[in-house]
Order: structure tokens, then C-alpha cells, then sequence
């Protein structure tokens, strides 16, 4: 199945799209930039959605849902929200569909059913969510309120990507309310931090922690913290941020309490989420030519036992053998699968999990039955090794550990190659252009500079780091003063 696959270093997009499709993560639908999760992404996304869950309820979060229409008077009620989303808005303008006269057979919007007020599917839930709380919020005791929804936007995209970028997707959005600015600044940098650790403990995909440029933030934003990712392709990806609200949207939506000494006071406010975006940054994080390559701790399938028999007795007592390790390795909360379909053999099944990126396979036959052992292999290395069947399930368990630690350290290595620091703007061009990656730079501060550089080598500002270091220095393109570096690069 793999020899099917275009090579990364012949066409990048078209391996991951390939991939995808091959894998069988997801497909296109018969909308137009939507696409269809097939239970194996979507296997994925349910073990993301849960380890994150678990960190935001841990952390104090709960979860509610709000509705997917936002009236249009709700959304306009915070002028910087709405105007940088109002390009990517579907919009709701009738009520119900009727037969068509003028076509047998078909339906027609009904003239008559036009809504009073237009309804915006949702792009984000800030409005619909504010408008919300003002009637849950009244004292200082109603806050922190803590709240989180899983759930799908729709952002109009011109050109798609599977998991890339979709006119519609699935995602978490918390929305927190908070007594002072200090509190709310702090929860903006708690939920950074908790993305952080979720990329990198389970995605085995390292992360620059930052903040956003003033033209990169998010729009009603006073501040935008991220997590930014850097793939094979030499490309970052914003893998997920949280954004100190400041008062805007409780002022646009007049979310007042009553504070401890009597006053009548506007709430702090943060909102935060991350996407199906994620399994395309755990894509081409990880994966090579021979398919998808899964860390473990995310695999759906972490362990897939293949038996090699000739004939329906071997098959017995194969399975004989294999069933009591199946319970073993369950037990210890590993997913295996014993492949036993009659209609492939050993070799295809072989390229399937290959493709689709098991992390661990076992193969079991009649020699194997004989000697009291079976061939064990990991996705990410090839390697091979014969293991006594008593010894398999420790085995198996360090192994999934040392995949998971391995792609880790791997993608660790991957971007501090390709993150070059430069002093001038020539030199930007060029690793740009050449290399790739991230690139620290210099700049003055000032947007006009920042739109200068995408103009030129379509490179932005992914990040200023958290932990940029002060030194005097000056801009790339301008030559002003600078105080600290930050990292540009191509992005999805």
C-alpha cells in the first residue's frame, strides 16, 4: 500500500493528502470544503478529546453546550470580533424550503419564510456565549466561571486541506469570567501550558510557547498566547491558542458584578480551543513514506497481533496462544487488535498496519508456536526482534514507552536543525527560501515592517517566545532598534 504513496521530498502536499485518504483518516464530502472522519481519524481525535477533557477538568473546568445560530446582533455587539470573522461567516436567511412550481420534484427557498433577523453559524462562540452569562453573572461569588464546549464552527475557507483547514470543524472552546485582570491573565497562561503539555506528553510534538504579534492576534483579543509547531516540510503550524479577552466582550455585552466592597464591576475574560487541526500537526509531525507513524500513546490500535498459518489447525492454535496475551496486554490498558480475516494475507496486513501506523505489530506461526516465541517489530524504527512469549507483554509495554520517548526526541532534533538565528535580512531570504524552519530574527515592533516580510518571502511572525532572552539588537529589514528575537517561518 505504501509503494503507492508519492515520496515527502517529491511533493509534500500531495503525501499528506495521499496519506489521509490512504490511512483511512478522512475523506472529502459531497460539501464543498467539508470533509467526512472516518472511525479511524476519528478514533484519534476521541483519544485527543479525552486526555484533553481530562486536563481542563482537572484544572476547574466543566463542560455545557451553547447553540451553533448566532443572531447577526449578537455577533456584531463586539466590533473587532465581528469584523475579523465577517468574511468567513455562512449566514442563515430563511426559515424552510417548499415545493418549486416551476420544477417537478424539487425545492426552492420559500420567498415568504425570511427570517426577521439573520442567523450567523457559528465561527467562534463568544457572542452567543457573553450574551449567555450576563444573566449568570451578578455577584463576585458567581466567578471564576469556568466553561468549556466541545463542538463544530464553520469559517468559509477558499482553499482546503483535510484537517488543514475545512469550512467546517470540530474543536473545544473554554470560555472563562473572572474577577481581575491578574486572574484572567493567569488562566490565558494556565490553558497555554496545557496545550503545551498535551502536544508534547502525547503528540510527542514539541512546541514553542509565545505570544502573537498585534496583527496576528485574535480579533477582540487585548492578548493572544500559542503553541506553534514546526512539520517536516520545514513549515510551522499554530497548534493551539488562548487569548486574554480583557473587559471587551463584557462590556460589549454590558456582563457586570458586584464586587466584595459593593461595586458594580465589568469581568476579565479568556477564551481558548484547539482543533482537528491537531491530527494533521500529529500527521506531519511523525510519518514517513512507508505511511502514518503514531505515537502511542494516541494510536488507536497501539498493538496488532498478525497470525501466519497455513491451515484452520495452526490458526487454532495460534489463537490458543495468542488470546490469554490479548487479556494480558489489555489489562495493563494496551489496544490490541488479533487480525485473524481469512480474506489477506500476512504480507497486506503487514503494509495496512504499516500504512496506518501501528505502532507496535507481533507476528505469531507455526515456528513461533514451536520455539516458544514471536517476531515483534516497531513502526518507527523497523526494527525486528524475537522475544520468548513469556516475556512479551513487558516487552511490549517499554517498547510503546521508548516509541513515544523516540518520536519525541526525533522531532526535538528535527527543529533544532532547522532553527537558524540571523542577524540581516539577506540571510533571512535565503534561509527562507532554502531551508525552511524557524527563523530568529530581530524586528522593530511595528506592523508595517511585519507586512513588509510576508510581502517578501511570505514568511510571518509565528511567535514572540515566552522565554525570549533580552539583547539589543536591530531589525532585519529596517535596521531599528530591537530589544529581542522572534520566530518567523512559513505556516499552514
Amino acid at each position: 500500500m505504501s509503494k503507492h504513496l508519492t515520496k515527502r521530498k517529491d511533493d509534500y502536499s500531495k503525501w499528506y493528502n495521499e496519506l489521509v485518504v490512504k490511512a483511512d483518516l478522512a475523506e472529502n464530502s459531497a460539501v464543498r470544503g467539508c470533509m467526512v472522519i472516518k472511525p479511524y481519524g476519528f478514533a484519534i481525535w476521541e483519544k485527543m478529546q479525552a486526555e484533553l477533557d481530562r486536563m481542563f477538568k482537572e484544572t476547574g473546568h466543566e463542560n455545557a453546550y451553547f447553540p451553533l445560530f448566532v443572531p447577526k446582533s449578537l455577533f456584531e455587539a463586539e466590533e473587532k470580533n465581528a469584523e475579523g470573522f465577517a468574511k468567513e461567516c455562512a449566514v442563515v436567511t430563511h426559515y424552510r424550503l417548499q415545493n418549486d412550481p416551476d420544477n417537478e420534484g424539487k425545492l426552492r427557498v420559500d420567498p415568504e419564510a425570511k427570517l426577521e433577523e439573520e442567523l450567523v453559524v457559528r465561527p467562534t462562540s463568544e457572542a452567543i456565549i457573553w450574551n449567555t452569562y450576563k444573566g449568570w453573572i451578578q455577584s463576585y461569588r458567581d466567578l471564576p466561571l469556568l466553561i468549556n464546549q466541545w463542538a463544530n464552527v464553520v469559517r468559509w475557507e477558499m482553499r482546503t486541506r483535510l484537517f488543514l483547514r475545512t469550512a467546517e470543524f470540530l474543536w473545544q472552546e473554554g470560555h472563562t469570567a473572572h474577577t481581575t485582570k491578574n486572574e484572567a491573565v493567569a488562566e490565558a497562561k494556565q490553558m497555554q501550558e496545557v496545550y503545551a503539555t498535551f502536544a508534547e506528553r502525547f503528540m510527542a510534538m514539541p512546541v514553542i510557547k509565545g505570544y502573537k504579534s498585534d496583527s496576528e492576534r485574535f480579533a477582540g483579543a487585548e492578548d493572544t498566547l500559542t503553541i506553534e509547531a514546526l512539520m517536516q516540510d520545514g513549515k510551522a503550524l499554530q497548534a493551539g491558542t488562548s487569548h486574554f479577552l480583557g473587559q471587551n466582550f463584557a462590556k460589549a455585552f454590558d456582563v457586570k458584578f458586584t464586587s466584595k466592597d459593593g461595586k458594580k464591576e465589568y469581568v476579565w475574560a479568556t477564551s481558548w480551543g484547539v482543533s482537528t487541526r491537531l491530527i494533521g500537526g500529529l500527521i506531519m509531525t511523525h510519518s514517513d513514506d512507508a505511511g502514518l507513524v503514531l505515537p502511542p500513546k494516541l494510536a488507536p490500535i497501539q498493538v496488532v497481533i498478525v497470525p501466519i498459518y497455513k491451515n484452520e489447525e495452526q490458526l487454532d492454535a495460534i489463537t490458543e496462544k495468542v488470546n490469554p496475551l490479548v487479556k494480558e496486554l489489555r489489562a495493563k490498558g494496551i489496544s490490541v487488535k488479533f487480525d485473524t480475516r481469512d480474506t489477506f494475507r500476512p504480507g497486506a496486513k503487514f503494509a495496512e498496519y504499516e500504512l496506518k501506523g501501528v505502532p507496535v505489530r507481533i507476528a505469531m506461526g507455526n515456528r513461533d508456536l514451536e520455539n516458544g516465541t514471536v517476531e515483534i517489530a516497531r513502526r518507527d524504527t523497523f526494527e525486528k526482534q524475537t522475544v520468548a512469549a513469556n516475556e512479551v507483554v513487558n516487552v511490549v509495554a517499554n517498547l510503546l514507552e521508548d516509541i513515544q520517548q523516540n518520536l519525541f526526541k526525533k522531532a526535538i532534533d528535527f527543529r533544532a536543525e532547522h532553527t537558524t538565528e540571523v542577524d540581516d535580512f539577506k540571510e533571512f531570504k535565503k534561509v527562507i527560501k532554502n531551508k525552511g524552519g524557524f527563523v530568529s530574527a530581530h524586528w522593530d515592533g511595528t506592523e508595517e515592517t511585519e507586512d513588509r516580510i510576508k510581502e517578501y518571502t511570505k514568511a510571518t511572525i509565528r511567535c514572540i517566545p515566552n522565554d525570549a532572552k533580552e539583547e539589543a539588537g536591530v531589525c532585519i529589514l529596517t535596521g531599528k532598534p530591537s530589544t529581542k528575537r522572534v520566530l518567523f517561518a512559513k505556516a499552514y
